[in-house]
C-alpha cells in the first residue's frame, strides 16, 4: 500500500522515497528510477516492470501530470495483455491503492512536476 504522496515524496509500505520509483506486483520497490527521455514514458523505461507480468500498470505522471506516456505505449502493453492507466501522481496513488490486492498491479511514479 501507498501511505502518502506529496510533491517529491511518496511512502510505500512504510518507507519514504524522494526519487521516482517503480513498484512491482510483489511489493518490491525500485528507487531512483530514470527514464531515457526525461518527461516521456516509453516501453524501454518499464521493461523490468513489464517482465514481472502485472495485469495492470499504473503510471503516476507527476504532481502536474508533466510526464507523458508515448502514444503507442498503451497499445504495446495491451498486446502483452497488460492494462495501462496514467494519471497525475495523486490520482494514480488512489487508483493503485484501490486495485492493490484485487489485481496484480505494477506502478511507476514520477514524484515531482
Amino acid at each position: 500500500m501507498i501511505g502518502h504522496y506529496s510533491f517529491g515524496r511518496i511512502v510505500v509500505n512504510g518507507r519514504e522515497y524522494t526519487a521516482d520509483i517503480i513498484v512491482f506486483p510483489d511489493g518490491r520497490v525500485m528507487d531512483s528510477w530514470w527514464r531515457e527521455n526525461g518527461h516521456r514514458l516509453s516501453i524501454n523505461d518499464i521493461t523490468e516492470l513489464v517482465d514481472s507480468a502485472p495485469e495492470i500498470i499504473i503510471a503516476g505522471t507527476g504532481a502536474s501530470g508533466l510526464m507523458k506516456p508515448d502514444p503507442d505505449l498503451r497499445n504495446i502493453l495491451s498486446e502483452k495483455g497488460i492494462e495501462f492507466r496514467a494519471a497525475p501522481s495523486e490520482k494514480a496513488v488512489e487508483l493503485y491503492n484501490e486495485l492493490c490486492g484485487r489485481k496484480k498491479v505494477g506502478a511507476c511514479f514520477h514524484l515531482t512536476c
